[in-house]
């Protein structure tokens, strides 16, 4: 008898799998797109699927009641609380007992997230290592034998000054009939890196050829995926797209990843050859978006972390998981498209990839420092990449020292109750009126407030929260006394709101209900602020740590970069604490500074020899192992900080000091735990 046979919707994607499999585990394995960040435990509920019984003649299959194993403790345990769509179950505890079809619906699915892809406009000076010229070139004499190809390199010399020019057998094939086409003249993409030693012709077109040539500029993330297509003539952004990494799946945060690969044989090769279809499908929707053909994208540009650098060239993250965290090589690279085998460009396209830093510090924190130059800042910067891993620049034009924090992707949505990314329908905007305590909120896809008339029609069903709506929602529970300064949600007696509801030995805060419906309970709970409190002391400490070793007590302005860094409010980051005092109008953002190095290392060989020789000087420090790391992140842990007045802060809010740890039996219970 053989083993049941599982069928996903929409993807179409099947396979066989053994009796008792957990329905998670069969759609990893099959690649299906298919959301949890809790490692199957049962927590997150982001792997909701919904089983169909019945007949199927489309797939030739008929699905019993019993296909699936009962209802479990689990799931009963988060429908009571939270509440689930009837007929739907939990991935990761549902396991499969006979052929079943299984539909993913578009909130349990990856990819629906929306990635902050637009480019910020940047003037960047052109000397891009790939372009094209026109030339002229001698017609054959028999009293002066010399070869076409040879005859070529003379002329580039002669009229464009190019020496010792380099083809391979594709070109020399090519060479002949196109020059006798264009009557002597041909159009030649020559490519020439800041590290080669002679110009390679990537391509010709008899005579003079009007198109345009482009590049990718990639900014490889662990969550998001995104790239600009720009013309190598004159650095135009033809259009900015990205998708999900594939690598989710794997692990939500880079040491899973890690982690995956220690414990998997093969799961490094399983991730890169991931990561690699997901960019091959990315230049082919972004050159489709903006209407040109793939095959003109003669050059890539990648900048990454440590663990997707490695990943992306086929190299075992492994060391990176473990003191020292020694890099395979932090140096930059230059190699064919073909070596990472990428499909979908040119054949003969070239990948510039930044040098990285340290360990833990990246090619996408060089790429920062390349876009917002701290090296050449009067005052002192601290410029903070915020994502699951925040990676933190402090200096000016004296010094700049550079870390790694890790935050978690706690900001992204995940280790939330209600948490989701970015996605339609999630809150991303939070305030809560001082007095009555009651809240409203905007969701993604939707202009207006939660108060405005129409809302509930234009915005659609309410999924959940999102990084940027949590940040809100807390920071605004503690300027309206719903939470204390050590992260504690008052009752209902306390704080003078019903939404403050009792959930075990804790409180939470009621943001939105649609239970009514059938729709979600939307709370803040207890152990939601603590994930953003370790989180938020994570990205403190980091920076503290930056500011101890330069030997500053403050900062003058505070530059937030990154796309999820782009959309936090700068009032409820210094409400939390997330970033060190300073006055508010000297907290900007830079939107995604990486994916702006990337595209001025596109633009311009004498960029990319700046940042090499930039990542020299850049100091790194290793909060692994600083003893001082912990201790400002515990003093980090009280909102906005344990100790440090936050004086610009407090001088334009007002943050109450609620008791609640006075009387109150539940209040003592939760003292005790």
């Amino acid at each position: 008898m053989s083993d049941p046979l599982v069928i996903f919707t929409p993807s179409g994607k099947r396979g066989r799998f053994p009796v008792g499999t957990p329905v998670l585990t069969a759609a990893r394995q099959l690649g299906v797109d298919l959301d949890s960040v809790c490692g199957g435990r049962g927590i997150c509920s982001k792997c909701q699927v919904q089983p169909g019984f019945g007949e199927f003649a489309k797939h030739g299959v008929t699905v019993a009641r019993d296909a699936l194993s009962d209802w479990n403790a689990v799931e009963e345990r988060y429908r009571a609380k939270r509440g689930m769509i009837d007929g739907r179950r939990l991935g990761c505890q549902a396991q499969i007992l006979s052929d079943v079809v299984i539909d993913v619906p578009p909130e349990s699915q990856v990819h629906k997230q929306v990635i902050r892809k637009s480019a910020a406009e940047r003037e960047i000076a052109m000397d891009p290592a790939t372009r094209t010229l026109l030339v002229e070139v001698a017609e054959p004499d028999m009293h002066e034998p010399s070869g076409d190809f040879e005859r070529l390199q003379t002329a580039l010399r002669e009229q464009w000054g190019v020496e010792r020019v380099e083809a391979d057998l594709s070109i020399l094939r090519r060479l002949q009939p196109a020059l006798r086409k264009g009557g002597w003249k041909v159009t030649v993409a020559l490519h020439r890196g800041n590290h080669d030693a002679a110009p390679r012709i990537l391509d010709l077109w008899p005579g003079f050829f009007e198109g345009a040539i482009h590049g990718l500029a990639i900014d490889l993330g662990s969550t998001t995926i995104a790239a600009h297509l720009c013309d190598l003539r004159d650095g135009r952004v033809l259009a900015s797209s990205g998708l999900m990494n594939p690598q989710i799946r794997f692990g939500e945060d880079l040491m899973s990843r890690v982690s995956y690969a220690m414990m998997n044989p093969g799961g490094d090769v399983e991730m890169t050859r991931a990561v690699r279809e997901a960019i091959d499908r990315l230049a082919q929707e972004i050159a489709a978006e903006a209407g040109v053909d793939p095959a003109s994208i003669y050059e890539l540009v990648f900048v990454c972390n440590p663990v997707m650098h490695h990943l992306l060239l086929g190299i075992d993250p492994v060391e990176l998981g473990q003191a020292p965290f020694a890099l395979a090589t932090g140096s930059s690279l230059s190699l064919g498209a073909r070596d990472l085998e990428l499909s979908a460009v040119n054949p003969a396209a070239q990948v510039y990839v930044l040098p990285c830093i340290a360990g833990h510090v990246g090619a996408d924190c060089a790429a920062v420092a390349l876009a917002e130059e701290p090296q050449t800042s009067k005052d002192m910067v601290l410029i903070v990449d915020v994502g699951t891993n925040a990676e933190i620049l402090l200096g000016n034009e004296a010094r700049v020292l550079a870390c790694s924090s890790p935050t978690g992707p706690a900001f992204e949505g995940a280790q939330i109750s209600s948490g989701q990314r970015a996605a339609p329908g999630a809150i991303e905007r939070v305030e809560i009126d001082p007095a009555t305590r009651e809240p409203r909120f905007r969701v993604i896809g939707c202009e207006l407030w939660s108060d405005d008339p129409g809302f509930a029609e234009a915005a659609g069903p309410i999924t959940g929260i999102c990084g940027s709506g949590i940040i809100e929602a807390v920071a605004e529970m503690r300027m309206a006394g719903l939470l204390d300064a050590r992260g504690l949600i008052g009752s209902a007696e306390q704080t003078g709101s019903p939404r403050c509801e009792p959930d075990g030995r804790t409180h939470s805060y009621l943001l939105h209900d649609a239970s009514a419906a059938g729709g979600p309970r939307i709370l803040v709970t207890q152990g939601d602020i603590r994930a953003i409190q370790l989180a938020k002391s994570a990205l403190y400490a980091g920076a503290q740590l930056l500011m101890d070793e330069i030997g500053i007590e403050k900062v003058d302005r505070v530059v937030l970069a990154g796309a999820f860094g782009a959309h936090i409010s700068p009032r409820h980051a210094m409400v939390l604490g997330m970033i060190p005092d300073v006055p508010l109008e000297k907290v900007v953002s830079a939107g995604n500074a990486a994916g702006t190095g990337a595209r001025i290392a596109l633009a311009s060989v004498a960029a990319r020899d700046a940042i090499e020789a930039l990542v020299h000087r850049i100091h790194k420090v290793e909060t692994a192992i600083e003893p001082r790391f912990q201790e400002h992140f515990v003093a980090a842990n009280a909102i906005p900080h344990a100790t440090a007045p936050f004086p610009c802060l407090r001088a334009i809010v007002s943050l109450p000091e609620p008791a609640f740890n006075s009387g109150g039996g539940s209040e003592r219970r939760r003292r005790r735990s």
